[in-house]
């Protein structure tokens, strides 16, 4: 079951986001605080966002290790793999992104959780387009159309309910940390040349190996 789960955890995640959008059209949204339906559209986001990295269109491996990292011989396992992908976007991933609504009362908390989007706009709007000399990378899209919006409403709706200079200190400080510790220490410590788990083959490049054309050019003119 395990082996099943790291494999596919990511079009299982898209399950649980149509779950969700059924859970909140027919019930949560009417029933839960406002601020709790913010950060469950929040934490689908990053359902949505993790299957255009990782399943549709994919490529987020080949696009991390290959061109932003420079691994031209491990790339399949280093320094992502199947199983360090698996456990940051899901075990650490989904407990930053869910524990937050059962205390809606903490608002640095929801920001906290909410505002961790522009982390996402930043990566994959800016930081990775330079990096690997290309607009799209995998991910971008759901950090444009989806992180980023919702950001901004989380930041108005806390605005106009009260919230406190110290409330948005900690919740920038909360989703900067937050994302150190969901991201950055698993990348530190799981990372391994190594690795059991390379990631399968039809995972690396993407859909129709689209990424693999990208790459092969990329090498071919050095």
């Amino acid at each position: 079951m395990l082996k099943i789960w790291r494999r596919y955890w990511y079009w299982i995640g898209g399950i649980l986001f149509i779950a969700l959008s059924f859970f909140m059209g027919l019930w949560g949204s009417v029933h839960l605080e406002h601020i709790q339906v913010i950060m469950v559209f929040s934490f689908m986001a990053m359902l949505a966002h993790q299957v255009e990295e990782y399943g549709w269109p994919g490529g987020f491996p080949a696009v991390s290790n290959i061109l932003q990292f420079g691994e031209v011989e491990g790339y399949e396992r280093y320094p992502f793999n199947q199983n360090l992908s698996f456990f940051d976007n899901v075990f650490t991933t989904y407990t930053f992104y869910i524990v937050p609504i059962f205390f809606p009362n903490l608002i640095w908390l929801a920001l906290a959780q909410s505002l961790a989007g522009f982390i996402q706009v930043l990566a994959h709007g800016i930081i990775s387009p330079l990096r690997i000399k290309k607009i799209y990378n995998p991910g971008l899209f759901t950090a444009l159309t989806l992180f980023l919006p919702i950001g901004i409403y989380m930041i108005y709706y806390t605005a106009i309910q009260g919230a406190t200079v110290w409330d948005y200190t900690l919740g920038i400080v909360g989703a900067i940390v937050g994302y150190g510790i969901v991201f950055g220490i698993p990348v530190a410590l799981m990372r391994n040349k190594n690795s059991k788990y390379p990631f399968a083959s039809e995972e690396i490049y993407g859909a129709g190996d689209s990424w693999k054309k990208v790459i092969t050019e990329r090498m071919n003119k050095k």
